[in-house]
């Protein structure tokens, strides 16, 4: 810093956030999932800033407001009673903006975190399909991949355990009348979806294509 000059250093980090926080721009009232900590950081950005609709739960059964450190529980006043049955609810209504992390992602959108390898005889069993198929044809997905590679990003993935576009197409209308693909952030850039297929919409500064 110099005389009035101050020169701050913006980190990769805090690109991501940015980037995640942008993914619920205009999201209106709706409940706010990010899963990660460069996501939930993201969601409360979002809300402190230009999306103060946002519901933000405390991670148990009460939507709060307020904004809080990632290691501490939430600061603010509880503003509604959200149990496990009300997300449910939430979740079938479209009221709903999930990011999850994939553990493999291909171009139309499909995402596996279930099993690497042959599904009857996997190199590795992971989580499973959780929330995935519900989630994708239900309300809004994004998706946060923290580390940018071949090992994420792949032509075809293993299980289909969130939807894509193509796969939405082969189930007929009842998969595609509200699949709603809207970003992937990763640690270099950000996609988007058009006409159905990943697409580079912007890339960190420092990252070259």
């Amino acid at each position: 810093m110099s005389n009035d000059t101050a020169t701050q250093t913006v980190t990769r980090a805090e690109y991501c956030v940015i980037a995640c926080a942008e993914a619920f721009r205009d999201n209106g009232e709706i409940l706010a999932s990010a899963f990660g900590t460069i996501p939930a950081i993201g969601a409360r950005l979002a809300r402190e800033t230009f999306s103060p609709d946002l519901l933000l739960t405390d991670g148990a059964a009460n939507t709060v407001r307020g904004t809080w450190p990632v290691n501490k529980g939430p600061q603010g006043p509880v503003e509604g009673w959200t149990p496990f049955r009300r997300i449910f609810d939430l979740v079938w209504n479209g009221k709903r903006h999930v990011v999850m992390i994939p553990s493999q992602i291909d171009a139309a959108g499909n995402m596996n975190i279930s099993v690497i390898g042959d599904f009857n005889k996997p190199k590795a069993a992971l989580i499973g399909v959780r929330g995935g198929p519900g989630n994708t044809i239900s309300h809004p997905t994004s998706y946060w991949v923290p580390k940018h590679g071949t090992r994420v990003f792949v032509e075809k993935v293993d299980m289909v355990s969130g939807v894509g576009y193509d796969s939405a197409e082969k189930a007929g209308k009842a998969a595609t009348e509200f699949l709603d693909l809207r970003v992937v952030v990763t640690n270099l850039c950000v996609f988007h979806f058009v006409d159905g297929r990943m697409q580079v919409k912007s890339l960190h500064p420092g990252v070259t294509a």
